[in-house]
């Protein structure tokens, strides 16, 4: 959510960033927002001036008593009586229209940073850099779903009789693969300094509204029926909202977390759920980095996370790819965001492992978020980035380590959360 103050000094910078994010029909939300905010100011004052005349005449009416003169007195009660009556009326309609501006406010999108290529959609992304060595590998390589069953390492049918398409059983040497990736990337986290978190799994609305657009909201979350609570997409949701209403100490900044957690997603909108593969869907499990910041800092904190997750795929030896979002992919709190793909030797191209995103003061300002500096409270800036996200990751983790025998190569980083193994071979 942008400062109101934008808007109010300056609506066509707000305009022209949604003609950048190829949203039209949002800019009649400013002019909306403009002239809801100027109701709502001018109803302010018009309370204040309202008090202070009902201040004055109340102190009139024991002045008049004083003096004998009742009639007068019983004039000012009178008086005091009806700019009472206009001021409960005023203040009845204060918060109608904050909630209004409030509405269209959660809407317009967040002023995307200079740099950000315009485009779109996601086929106008671009490509940043290629990190890593494509390996040659002499052989065709089976679909991911394949290479796990040929491991007794998933089970897809008896998934979609106890919960439908979308979910799996990981099993054997794969599962334990699964859990080691995820106890990998803990670690390698907690050695670039960063504190882990294991966070609620469910959140209350307010903390979704604060941390994600209306529409993902829609697309993403379940909802628990009867309660004001929601499964988690993704544990950012939870660890943002964590400081929700805080004022904290800027010596204490920045705030570096890892959190593990399953993650839950509708996918409504999306293009199909597979049958037999595990690339999209309704559960897994994700290893993700949380900074809140001061402002000057974000870029360069942004910069550090995305680097991070390319180091920790080169070292499990998968090749990957940066690709910079462009402002019509950019979700509306985002200020900035870039996608790590891995490689994939079977396809011949690259796929989404990772998502880094810079938000700004957006979650912050949703969230009431502050930060007591030397000058005064400000907002912090919020990023996120995914560390690895199992089991999607794990398709670019067989295809790169894959040998023509069938067996999956364990790198060495991983080796001691395998029980030493160097391979895992078919049953």
């Amino acid at each position: 959510m942008i400062d109101i103050k934008l808007i109010r000094e300056n609506p066509g910078l707000v305009k022209e960033n949604i003609r950048k994010k190829f949203q039209d029909e949002k800019l009649v939300l400013v002019d909306e927002v403009k002239a809801l905010d100027e109701e709502y100011r001018a109803l302010r004052k018009k309370v204040d001036d309202l008090r202070g005349q009902k201040n004055a005449a109340s102190k009139n009416i024991g002045k008049l008593m004083g003096q004998g003169l009742k009639e007068e007195a019983e004039a000012a009660k009178a008086e005091v009586k009806k700019l009472g009556e206009e001021i409960a009326e005023c203040e009845t309609k204060e918060p109608q229209l904050e909630e209004e501006i409030r509405k269209r406010m959660l809407i317009i999108p967040n002023i995307i940073d200079a740099s950000v290529p315009i485009g779109k959609d996601d086929s106008e992304n671009v490509e940043i850099e290629q990190f890593g060595t494509k390996r040659e590998i002499n052989c065709e390589i089976p679909y991911h779903a394949d290479i796990m069953e040929s491991f007794d390492g998933l089970d897809l049918d008896s998934a979609r009789k106890t919960s439908g398409n979308g979910f799996y059983y990981l099993c054997g040497d794969i599962a334990r693969l699964h859990s080691s990736i995820l106890s990998y990337a803990r670690d390698f986290m907690i050695n670039k300094g960063f504190t882990y978190c294991v966070p609620p799994f469910m959140i209350r609305s307010e903390v979704v509204t604060g941390v994600m657009s209306f529409k993902e909201m829609e697309n993403m979350m379940y909802k628990i029926e009867g309660e004001d609570l929601y499964l988690i997409g993704t544990s950012e949701h939870s660890m943002i909202g964590r400081f929700i209403d805080t004022i904290n100490d800027e010596s204490k900044l920045p705030y570096t977390l890892t959190s593990y957690s399953p993650c839950f997603r509708k996918e409504v909108g999306a293009h199909g759920i597979e049958e037999r593969g595990v690339y999209r869907i309704h559960q897994f499990e994700k290893q993700e980095m949380i900074v809140i910041c001061k402002p000057e800092e974000s870029m360069d904190w942004y910069n550090k996370m995305w680097k991070m997750s390319v180091e920790l795929f080169l070292s499990l030896n998968i090749p990957v790819r940066t690709l910079e979002c462009c402002s019509g992919d950019l979700a509306d709190l985002k200020v900035k965001s870039c996608d790590v793909e891995a490689w994939s030797p079977r396809q011949q191209k690259y796929f989404e492992v990772c998502s880094c995103s810079n938000l700004g003061e957006a979650q912050a300002r949703r969230l009431k978020i502050r930060v007591k500096g030397e000058n005064g409270n400000y907002l912090p800036h919020t990023l996120n980035n995914t560390v690895v996200a199992p089991p999607r990751m794990l398709i670019a983790f067989l295809e790169n380590n894959y040998n023509e025998d069938g067996s999956i190569n364990i790198p060495e980083v991983l080796r001691p959360y395998m029980g030493g193994q160097e391979k895992i071979v078919k049953k």
